[in-house]
Formats: C-alpha cells, sequence, structure tokens
C-alpha cells in the first residue's frame, strides 16, 4: 500500500528545470481557476462568493437539482455526486494548485470534467464545452506526469 501511494506521488522529471515549469503553468492556471471561480460557486470554501450563502463544505442547493437532470445513476444519488463534482473542482483545485497528491485529484478532475462535457455541455454545442475540455487536458497530463519539479509531490518524494 506505502508503495502504491509512492508511485502515484512521485512525479515523472523531465530532462531540463524549464520544461518543468512550462508543464507547471496550465497546472497552475487551471488549479487556480478551478477553486477560485468554478468550484467556490457550488462549494463552501473561504473564498466562495458570500452573496452564495455557503457554509464550509456546503454544496450549492441548485446544483444536485442539475446533476439529477443528467439521469440514470446521477439521478438515483445526486446529492452525492453533486457534493463529488464540487468537491473535486473545489479541492482538487487546490491540491493541483500547490501539485499535492496532483495524480489523484488529476484522476477526479478528469472524471469531473468528462462528466461537465458530455452530460452538462454536450447538447450546447463546442463553444460550452471548452473550459472542461481545457480542465480535462491539463487533469489528463498531470495524471500520468504528476506535479513534475514545482510541487509539493516533489519535494516530498526526493
Amino acid at each position: 500500500m506505502i508503495t502504491l501511494i509512492k508511485k502515484l506521488t512521485k512525479p515523472l522529471l523531465l530532462p531540463h528545470w524549464y520544461q518543468d515549469l512550462l508543464l507547471a503553468i496550465p497546472r497552475l492556471v487551471c488549479g487556480y481557476l478551478l477553486t477560485a471561480d468554478f468550484g467556490s460557486a457550488k462549494f463552501g470554501l473561504p473564498w466562495s462568493p458570500k452573496d452564495n450563502n455557503l457554509h464550509l463544505f456546503e454544496v450549492a442547493f441548485w446544483f444536485p437539482h442539475d446533476v439529477a437532470a443528467y439521469g440514470g445513476i446521477f439521478k438515483m444519488f445526486p446529492v452525492f455526486f453533486a457534493w463529488m463534482g464540487a468537491f473535486s473542482e473545489a479541492v482538487g483545485g487546490i491540491f493541483l494548485l500547490v501539485g499535492y497528491q496532483t495524480r489523484i485529484f488529476s484522476i477526479l478532475i478528469l472524471l469531473t470534467m468528462l462528466v461537465a462535457i458530455f452530460m452538462q455541455q454536450w447538447q450546447n454545442g463546442l463553444w460550452n464545452m471548452l473550459p472542461a475540455m481545457g480542465f480535462a487536458w491539463v487533469a489528463l497530463y498531470t495524471s500520468v506526469i504528476g506535479s513534475g519539479r514545482f510541487g509539493v509531490d516533489h519535494l516530498l518524494t526526493k
């Protein structure tokens, strides 16, 4: 179990530091946007908009209703999936931003973005899918390489 956690935590390092820096920029931007804007509107964090009236770790009242509209298993467990989606955006964004447990949270973010693309935005056209697609691409590559040289994962495993 410990070796699995070590393997999931240890990032791949590119040959030169500037290559890791270039790959860190999208991770940092996406982590910030997820936690500061997209996630905090749905999930109670200290910096969530005051007019949303969200307590710490509370999901916005409207979000489970939106999730239930996806049908299927989402209709059966809307509160669970709403909480997981909001958590992966808000808290996963923090972890992505600092580069801690990057692969685990990248997978959560990737799954959330795939749901957003195919269940929420698909009928609204490509233009509306672009934010979720961008987050999905960044989550995809960070789920493979981890945080790189510029993250907490690297500091913990070197």
